[in-house]
């Protein structure tokens, strides 16, 4: 049997971050890669980027080599020339060529995608579908498959329009006010469920909480021992934190470019229903356990419907990758073997 220190190096080795950077057409896309086996790409929705995917990859990477990477115009992924209006397949070709660049033997790969990044997932398994084995689609907020898309189409612009005049903070407010009242774009009740802000805010929750960053007890009587390893504990605590801290700033730094140039063109996109309804048992749409009231969450049950997929239900609401990612990652295990 192997000891307890091989055990833990295996453990350590399994979840090391590797990273890359891949040339695509007018961007170089920033990926990290944790684990071995069968290729898991895990694409951030909203303004999110790899980051958002740290503990949940992690967690994963015993079974997957699990990727996660910046969508081109975020974080580390940079634009060749100025930011443009932004396409789900220009977003899916990406994908593509992470998949090819990084699938041991070619085989096909699981993907990932939540909130707008679910919007990706489905455009590259109708374009792709050699590509894929297993797509799980997380709340995907597609206008066009509510019973009033126009309606639908018009919150979001005007979102777009109010971030243009006044910048993020009028535009998280012009969002509350278009989604949340009775009778809005879905026909019913729908509260904020985009994932730009309600993923923005849950990352910055535990910062802003400060439970990383607490500092250790003092040694008292302990040895020099226990009060160097509390010590260390306590710089290893403070680095997290501080690590944390950076990815949340990024990730509220690519709001602009979501707000502007991809929630409209994303949330307005008119999926291939035929091509989905012909990959069959490969698409799994996922629905929050906590939001099923939710605009996003009703296209995804519109969704399974018209292409006859499986749904699945996943802890907490839209954002509950961030809410509980250890719970929101067993799940996904169950999805991705199931």
């Amino acid at each position: 049997m192997p000891t307890t220190d091989a055990t833990t190096a295996a453990a350590t080795a399994a979840t090391a971050v590797r990273t890359g950077r891949l040339e695509a057409p007018g961007a170089t896309l920033h990926y990290e890669v944790r684990g071995r086996g069968p290729l898991l790409v895990m694409m951030p929705g909203g303004s999110a980027d790899a980051g958002i995917y740290d503990t949940l990859a992690a967690g994963l990477a015993d079974r997957w080599t699990v990727v996660a990477f910046d969508p081109r115009g975020y974080s580390r992924s940079t634009l060749h020339g100025p930011a443009g209006e932004q396409l789900p397949g220009t977003h899916s070709e990406d994908v593509a060529r992470l998949i090819e660049l990084l699938s041991p033997d070619g085989a096909p790969a699981a993907v990932f995608g939540s909130s707008s990044s679910a919007i990706v997932a489905l455009d590259l398994l109708s374009r792709r579908p050699g590509l894929v084995g297993r797509v799980v689609a997380h709340e995907p907020p597609l206008v066009e498959l509510l019973p009033d898309p126009a309606a639908g189409r018009a919150v979001f612009a005007a979102v777009r329009e109010s971030f243009l005049r006044d910048g993020v903070e009028a535009a998280m407010a012009t969002m509350a006010a278009g989604l949340a009242p009775e009778g809005g774009a879905g026909g019913g009740r729908y509260e904020v469920a985009t994932g730009a802000d309600e993923e923005s805010r849950a990352a910055t929750g535990p910062v802003e909480d400060g439970g990383a960053t607490a500092p250790p007890e003092e040694s008292g009587g302990a040895s020099e021992a226990e009060a160097e390893g509390k010590a260390g504990a306590g710089a290893g605590a403070k680095a997290g934190a501080g690590a944390e801290a950076a990815t949340v700033r990024r990730m509220m730094a690519n709001l602009p470019v979501f707000l502007e140039h991809v929630l409209c063109s994303f949330s307005g996109h008119a999926p291939d229903l035929d091509a989905l309804r012909a990959a069959g048992p490969k698409l799994v749409v996922g629905v929050g356990r906590d939001s099923r009231a939710l605009l996003p969450a009703v296209v995804a049950e519109r969704l399974a419907q018209r292409v006859g997929s499986a749904t699945a239900e996943f802890p907490g609401g839209h954002v509950g990758l961030t809410e509980d990612p250890v719970a929101f990652g067993a799940r996904l295990r169950e999805v991705l073997l199931g």
